[in-house]
């Protein structure tokens, strides 16, 4: 994955990350995460985009958690229904 790529979820995953109901214990277990991502945004806005491989899989690791609060906070709001 490039680094644009890597960016790019980064963007859609703060906007998803914030739309996760305040009622719900994901809200508040994310909002750190999007605090960081925000971080690594504002960043590569500033500096130039490039990431070390270490950067690189540091910021693939707050997206892999992010994905995870946000399929946590559907299943919450959705529970699964045994067939």
């Amino acid at each position: 994955m490039t680094t644009e790529d890597l960016y790019t979820q980064a963007r859609l995953l703060i906007t998803r990350l914030e739309r996760i109901s305040v009622d719900s214990i994901w809200a508040r277990r994310s909002s750190g995460l999007r605090g960081a991502l925000v971080k690594w945004i504002e960043r590569a806005d500033q500096d130039s985009p490039t990431l070390s491989e270490a950067e690189a899989q540091e910021l693939q690791s707050l997206l892999n958690l992010g994905f995870e609060f946000l399929e946590k906070a559907a299943l919450e709001r959705f529970p699964r229904r045994a067939p």
